[in-house]
């Protein structure tokens, strides 16, 4: 069965929204920490505004290795209304989105990512389906914002691997325990 993992990247107090406002540096760990989450992956779940946003951004962006990887994957966008911006491979998910991700685990293949879209991500860990979280932690408090894990239920994780990047970025993966 495939894996949900949450790429996420947040403020030392959990805030995950305009992460362009606290992220002020970026060093090659956090690179080759992104490029292999998304190794792994062939396929990514977004919410209609990261969508939005992102679809006027990547398609021209030289940004790699994500720009290529985001480019050319399957995007599945959880919507109620139809696409209005176009960009290769995206699929406005039909019904809803935790019954579409719970048969998205099912078919074969590599990790489904969730990248930006905290709704998404928290509608998925609310439902039991996100199997990883792998985090970028900002040395930054906000205290303003949508946090990434605010009003979920009570659940396990478990610390796989926890290092600090060159410009003080902690990068921290967790195992759901189920």
């Amino acid at each position: 069965m495939r894996k949900v993992v949450v790429y996420e990247l947040l403020s030392l107090d959990g805030v995950a929204e305009k992460p362009d406002e606290f992220f002020t540096a970026w060093d090659e760990a956090m690179d080759a920490n992104l490029a292999a989450v998304i190794a792994a992956q062939d396929a990514v779940v977004l919410g209609r505004h990261s969508y939005t946003e992102w679809a006027q951004f990547w398609p021209s962006s030289p940004i790699e290795p994500f720009a290529t990887f985001i480019n050319d994957v399957p995007k599945y966008v959880a919507t109620s209304t139809p696409l209005d911006q176009q960009w290769a491979n995206a699929t406005a998910i039909e019904g809803g989105l935790v019954e579409f991700v719970r048969e998205l685990k099912t078919r074969r293949g590599g990790d489904v990512g969730v990248h930006a879209s905290i709704s998404v991500a928290r509608a998925l860990l609310a439902a039991d389906l996100v199997d990883e979280l792998r985090l970028v932690v900002a040395p930054a408090i906000v205290g303003r914002g949508r946090r990434l894990l605010d009003g979920l239920p009570a659940m396990r994780l478990e610390p796989t691997r926890g290092v600090t990047s060159p410009t003080g970025h902690l990068l921290v993966d967790y195992r759901v325990v189920r």
